[in-house]
Parts: C-alpha cells; structure tokens; sequence
C-alpha cells in the first residue's frame, strides 16, 4: 500500500492531513522562517535551511517566501524570485535558467477535491508539475495553476492567472490569461 507521499509524488490523490506530509511542511515552515527573518547579509541569496531544501544554482529568493515542502522545488542558474512569491510544491515545480518572477508570483501545484467531505473532512487533493522554461518573465501577482507548463522566453503580465500552457515566445495577460494580440 502506498504512503499518502507516495500518492502525492505520483500524481494520485492523497490526504494531505497525513503526519509524514505535516512532518515536512514543518522543516520547510522553519526554513521559510529563518529565510524570512535572516539579516540580508546573513541570508546572502538564500537562508541555509531553505538552501537545504530547494534544489538551485545561483538563484535568489527574495524575502518574504514562502513554499510548501521545498524539495520538489528546482531553480536553474540566475533565477530570480521577487519579494512575496509563493510556491506550493505538491508537485515538481522547475524553473530553468534566467527566470524572472515579479513580486507576489503564486505557484499553486494542488487541486482539490470538488466534493466538499473529500476535500474539508479527508483532506483529499491532487498536485500536478509546473515547469517554467528558460528566460520567462513572469509580471507581479501572477498565479500559475497546477499542471501549467510555460514555454522558453514567454512572458506573463502583472495580475494574470495561468489556466493553460503557454507557448515559447508567447505573451499573456489577464484572467483567464490569454494570448495578447
């Protein structure tokens, strides 16, 4: 039989009150914590407790920041996370090279479960990968859904929410986010 993990990392539902799952959201809380709370030039481009966590190459998180579980977090080289960004890692999520995310960007890789017992009372979600590819910007406060994969040098603007991939070179505003003509 499967752990609740396990579900999790197969893209299955699972019940993301389980203690092993709580157990990791934990670690992650104190790393985002000192993250946050660490003198700049202490923190340098990423407290060492989040640095543990987050897999990445010459990347900076700004603070505030805030993730779920870190360890499916993957930052290329010279990736840029504003001020206020959030990621919940269900899933994957990778960010490759060159990226830069505006202020108060919301990375959300869990669904869950439309039934309201399912989803209040057994905690039942879904989480799919989000993958960002290289040299993509994406404008402040923009959400990115779970399952979204957007293409090589795209651009997002301010305030849109991403329900659909996008395209290499594309660049899409609004909500829902559409092409801009």
């Amino acid at each position: 039989m499967k752990s609740e993990r396990q579900k999790m990392e197969a893209g299955e539902w699972y019940t993301c009150l389980d203690e092993e799952l709580e157990g990791l959201r934990e670690c992650a809380r104190a790393a985002v914590f000192e993250h946050n709370h660490l003198p700049p030039d202490q923190r340098k481009t990423m407290g060492p407790m989040l640095s543990r966590l987050v897999s990445a190459d010459r990347a900076i998180i700004e603070a505030p920041f805030h993730c779920a579980y870190g360890i499916n977090i993957t930052l290329g080289q010279d990736v840029f996370l504003n001020a206020g960004c959030t990621i919940l890692d269900c899933a994957p999520v990778i960010i490759e090279d060159q990226c830069q995310l505006g202020p108060n960007v919301q990375i959300y890789c869990a669904e869950h479960h439309k039934d309201p017992v399912k989803r209040s009372v057994e905690g039942l979600e879904v989480a799919h990968p989000v993958h960002i590819g290289r040299r993509v910007w994406i404008g402040g406060a923009a959400i990115i859904l779970a399952g979204v994969t957007i293409g090589e040098g795209a651009v997002v603007g301010a305030g849109s929410v991403v329900t659909k991939d996008v395209a290499p070179g594309q660049v899409v505003v609004g909500n829902p986010a559409r092409a801009r003509s």
